[in-house]
């Protein structure tokens, strides 16, 4: 952070964030993905071995969305790993995001306006939360995917009193 002498505001830029997502976030990326796949190669595969002679035309689809399904599946949430990164000071939240292209964020504290947390099933049997943090921005919300609960409850404790303390009507 650099300090603009004229203004006596926070210089703030656009930086690679530190904190990595939870290590467990690329099983529940995994599962996500490999269950959007199951379900039509499941549905295509039931219907190939009901359908005799139907069987080929059914069961080609199924093998092409499976494969790349399942390369994708298992490789994928590697590289989101790698890439996802979140980072909270004193003066803004950052978030970088994507695959391939990859989005920094950055959103001053005196721009937030709610902080929620959010566990889907999925998430609360891996043992993570989403973290969304709301602007007075028209590009949207920040979300934080994958963070153990806890860091995900502390994280959000300690944004609600940030926001609190930091003057400014977020608007």
């Amino acid at each position: 952070m650099v300090l603009d002498r004229g203004n006596q505001q926070p210089d703030l830029r656009l930086r690679p964030p530190r904190h990595p997502l939870d290590r467990r976030a690329v099983a529940w990326w995994r599962a996500q993905l490999l269950l959007t796949v199951a379900a039509p190669v499941a549905v295509l595969g039931l219907l190939g071995a009901l359908i005799a002679p139907a069987r080929f035309w059914l069961l080609l689809p199924a093998a092409v969305i499976a494969v790349p399904g399942l390369v994708v599946g298992v490789l994928l949430p590697l590289w989101w790993y790698k890439v996802h990164r979140w980072e909270v000071t004193d003066d803004a939240v950052y978030v970088r995001t994507g695959f391939f292209w990859t989005e920094g964020r950055i959103a001053p504290m005196s721009r937030l306006q709610t902080v929620d947390t959010m566990r889907g099933p999925l998430q609360r049997i891996f043992g993570l939360t989403t973290v969304t943090v709301t602007t007075a921005s028209a590009r949207g919300a920040l979300k934080v995917k994958g963070l153990d609960h806890a860091t995900a409850a502390e994280l959000a404790e300690r944004l609600a009193l940030v926001t609190q303390a930091t003057p400014g009507d977020a608007t």
